[in-house]
Parts: structure tokens; sequence; C-alpha cells
């Protein structure tokens, strides 16, 4: 069993004990064991045999029994007797926007709504607005979160999809007869959200793949099964299809299944207008014999236009820049030279400086930011201006004994309702880094969002708008912000505006991304880590940054030190 898949039924125990209004500090001890447990860097059943998991900062006696009990039954005896008492609908209905724990068991106990469906119903009934703590402007914001989880239904965020397929990949590529196993579709094309995972094989005997995923103990169910294909459905709530092909087969095979399908559509004609003829077997000539493919960039060279990485498949123009050999030379991961917005335990983070330094200089960066929460985020342990004023004392000490790296002061300012910050000017110019963004007030009107933050980039001591739109992935929408006259000041006044890694937010979007480049406007991406783990995930920004056509040169934390000082300067 996976750290990630214990953490979920923490997570979830948490959940239900809060939705029965039970303890608030052990809601509070279970939620902070899954946080723990999903950012480990060993694997529980590891830990166990060492005898170790006592060892675990934040795990007492009790959590690590309930672990114990994980590991060995593969469920938890009291998270099973809370889902009989609660229905699943009920936990769908307290991660809506702005209901909660307390607001869906009113919801669960005084209207018996138990999903979706029967809130839907219930708020166009019109039955909801008069229970305590609800009112008939919160039915329509019910209505727009259940169109939002709509919406998301039956997709996954893209760190979910490419663990398993990683999993999944290294399982398939030990069995025998296996001479190739990639991952496809959506997935390779670092989309943000996934519908399903797709996996193409290449081997001569299909059956023993196919068996093999049929079994595998992440599968749930085999929903269809052919005589080179499966798919199933897996315990993470995601659906794998395989697809096993020729050797022979698996280079068209892989790039016909990445898509995507306008794309693959587009190149056909191409081909189809040359004589020639592509699909799964591969390229045919008007001979009718097969091109030797050694990759996918004989795929591209055949049709006389340059390789077209996967992040661009999507017919947005790709293919005619290619015809014309005006690619973009994309960012790469090995380009960016540090993180300009991590926290550590000064406020809400894991981390303490040491361990954010001796991480980053692990993965070849030159710098880093550590950029804590400001006062107002007490929920997050904001610095006031003494304990900030401390840690930048700190740092400032620490440099003077690294070599080779540099960690830079900095803060990440809240953008106050009213449209201040959250530290007056003399304070925040002393700052190498300041990170402006909005953690509140999200409900305010466009006009009212847009010009807190316009304030913000007018002001000559932020260098960063942090995750500018607000939004979480599958469980908050951006807010009403007016992103192209943001876009516009940015481009006046040189602000940067952030792409933030995590993949929960990936904020800005691969489209608001693309238009600021267009715009002039320079980029950051970060990774906003909150423990190690998360500062592993600065390759999720980087695929949005590929997927906006971005270059090294439109992302300022691809310099070096001195470069940078002077961007920020």
């Amino acid at each position: 069993m996976q750290n990630i898949e214990v953490a979920w039924i923490f997570a979830e125990l948490a959940d239900l004990l809060e939705l029965k209004g039970e303890d608030f500090f052990k809601v509070r001890a279970y939620r902070r064991a899954a946080k723990t447990l999903a950012n480990l860097e060993l694997p529980l059943v590891e830990l166990n045999r060492r005898g170790l998991i006592g060892k675990i900062p934040g795990i007492g006696k009790a959590i690590e029994t309930k672990i114990k009990e994980i590991l060995v039954t593969g469920q938890l005896a009291k998270h099973q007797q809370l889902l009989q008492e609660i229905p699943p609908g009920v936990l769908e209905i307290k991660r809506l926007p702005g209901i909660g724990p307390a607001r869906a068991r009113v919801l669960f106990e005084q209207l018996g709504i138990k999903d979706l469906d029967e809130l839907e119903r219930a708020v166009k009934e019109r039955r909801v607005r008069n229970l305590k703590g609800f009112s008939a402007k919160m039915e329509w914001d019910i209505l727009n979160g259940i169109q939002m989880i709509r919406r998301r239904h039956g997709r996954v965020l893209l760190s979910v999809a490419r663990e398993l397929a990683q999993e999944l990949i290294e399982y398939i590529r030990i069995l025998p007869g296996v001479s190739q196993v990639e991952v496809t579709g959506s997935t390779r094309r670092w989309r943000e959200t996934v519908g399903d995972l797709d996996l193409v094989a290449a081997a001569t005997d299909p059956e023993p793949l196919l068996t093999a995923l049929a079994t595998h103990p992440r599968t749930k169910e085999v929903i269809e099964k052919q005589a080179n294909r499966i798919r199933v459905f897996t315990w993470w709530g995601l659906s794998v299809d395989l697809q096993v092909v020729a050797p022979e087969e698996f280079i068209p095979t892989l790039h016909r299944n990445t898509g995507s399908k306008p794309h693959y559509a587009k190149l056909q004609e191409l081909a189809a207008s040359q004589g020639l003829v592509l699909d799964h077997h591969g390229i045919k000539n008007e001979a009718g014999e097969f091109l030797k493919l050694q990759g996918e960039a004989d795929i591209y060279r055949s049709l006389g236009m340059d390789y077209i990485p996967p992040e661009l498949r999507e017919n947005r123009g790709e293919v005619e820049a290619a015809q014309r050999g005006q690619l973009p030379g994309l960012l790469e991961l090995a380009d960016i030279r540090g993180d300009l917005h991590i926290h550590t335990t000064w406020s809400d983070s894991a981390m303490d400086l040491a361990d954010v330094v001796q991480r980053c200089q692990e993965k070849g960066y030159a710098y880093a930011a550590i950029t804590d929460h400001s006062r107002s985020l007490k929920i997050a342990n904001g610095l006031d201006l003494d304990r900030l004023l401390e840690q930048h004392t700190i740092i400032r000490e620490m440099n003077k004994k690294l070599e080779d790296f540099t960690l830079l002061t900095g803060v990440e300012a809240d953008i106050l309702p009213d449209a201040s910050l959250d530290y007056p000017d003399e304070v925040l110019e002393q700052m190498d880094v300041v990170i402006a963004s909005v953690h509140s007030g999200f409900k305010q009107s466009r006009q009212e969002i847009t010009r807190r933050i316009t304030r913000a980039i007018e002001n000559e001591h932020v260098d960063i708008i942090g995750h500018m739109t607000g939004r979480v992935l599958g469980r908050r929408e951006p807010y009403d912000v007016d992103v192209e006259a943001l876009l516009e000041m940015a481009a006046k006044t040189g602000t940067i505006l952030e792409i933030n890694a995590s993949p929960d937010r990936l904020d800005l979007n691969e489209e608001y991304a693309k238009k600021a480049k267009e715009a002039g406007v320079k980029l950051c991406i970060n990774t906003d880590a909150h423990d190690l783990r998360r500062l592993d995930e600065m390759i999720y920004g980087v695929a949005v940054a590929r997927r906006a056509w971005l270059t090294k040169d439109d992302v300022i934390n691809t310099l070096e030190i001195a470069e940078l000082r002077e961007v920020l300067r």
C-alpha cells in the first residue's frame, strides 16, 4: 500500500469526524498526519519493517497503531465504521465552496440531504435558504459549486495520474517480453487534469500484460478486455487503458495515442496531400512501403516539419509553425536556477531554513527565496514585523557561510481587501523578493478584486504577483478578475507574474501565461512549497510554461543570481 493511500484514509477520517462534530484537536491531528504521511520520502511499508513509524515527527502512539492496522489489513476499522454512518455524498457536499463540515451536517441532519443531486433539488425548491446559517445568496453559490464539481467529474489532477502511471509503467516494464512502455494521451501532453490514463506497451504476446494489469493491486475492476487491449478502473478513481502492440508499431501508436485528436487529424491531412498514409501502423508511401521510424521525430521529418513536443500538440498553430521552422525552443526543467516562493516553519511549512537550503542545493539551484506568509494571515502563522526582521537577519547570517548558493530574503505579502499590502513600503523595500497575493475576500466584485491586484502591481516594491486568479483545481474556481487588464498593467510596470507550480493550482494557467508572454510580461515559476516533496513540483510549472510556448528568456528564475538581482532591483 502506497503512502498516499494511507494518507487519504486519514484525510477522509478527519473529514468524517469533522462532520460528526468531534473534538477539533483530534480532527487536526489526523489531518496533520495525512499531510505528513503523503510527503514521506520512504515507503511506510519499509518504515514499518524497520520499526520506525513511531519516529515520524508528529505521529503519536494512537496514530502509529492505526497506520499499522492499515498496512496489515488494507483499511481502518474506525474509518469503515464512519463510512457506514455518513453517506459518501455528504463528504462531497462538505467540499463545496462555502459549505464546510458544520453546514453539511445541518443539511444532512435537518433536511436528510445525502448527495449533490438531493442538495440541488432542495436549493431549487428553496428549502435551504431558511436553515440557520444559510441564505438565498448561498443557494446561488451552492448551485455554482455543484456545477463546478460536475464539470470536473471523473477527472483527477495531473500529478495523481502521473504518479499512478509511473508505478504501472515500472510494473509492466519488468514483465517478460516487454520492450517498451510509455504513458500517452493527455497525461503525456501534461494537461492540468486527466480523465483517464492511457498506456501503450510493445510486446510480442499481449496476454501476460493484460492479465498483469487486471490483477494489479491498484485495479478495482476490469471494464473491458480485447485481444490486445484492456481497460480497468483503479482504486484511485481513475480508469486505465493499456494497449499492447508489436514492437515495430510502438512509435506510430505512441504518437497517435498521444494526440490530441485535432493535431493528429491535421497531420493525417498533411500526409494525404503528400501521397502518404499516416496511421497507427506507421507512415506508408505511395508504393505501399512503410517508412522506417526510429522515433516520433521521424514522423514529423517525413512530413517536412520540425519535431513538435507533446505539450504543443493541441492544434493551436503548432503544425504551421513547425512547417515554417518557427517553433520556439521551449523551456526545460534544467533551465530553472532557483525557486522564489518557498515557505518554512516560521509560518505554516514543515521545512526549516536548513532543509530548504539542502534540498535546493541537491536540485542544483543557485538560489532560493524564503517567502513566508505575512502577518494578516494568522491561520498560517503569518509573521509579525519583529519575527519577519529576525528571520531576515538569520538568512543574511546564513549567506555568509554558504558557497555557490544564495538564500534571498522575502515575504508573501497579503493584498488586503482594501487593496493595501500587509506591510508598509519602508519594510518591503528592504527585502530581496516581495510576492503579493490574495488570500481572502474572494467574493468581492470583479471591479474590487481587479483594483486590489492592480494596486499591488503598481507598488514599486512588489516584484511578483502570486497565483493571480486564486483558483484551486476541482475545489475553487478563479475569482472574478479582469486578467487582461492586469496583464496590461504588469507590462507597463515590469511586474513579474507567477506560474504557481503546485498541481492543485497551476495558476497562471497556460492560456494566461501565453497572453502574458505576448504582452511582454516576464514570468516566474515557483513551487509555493510547504514541505520538501512540494519542492519537486517545479516540473508541473515548467509543463504549463511549455504548453504556453514559453522559452528560457520568458522566465526570470532561469537567470544567474547577479542578473536576477538586477531584474528584481
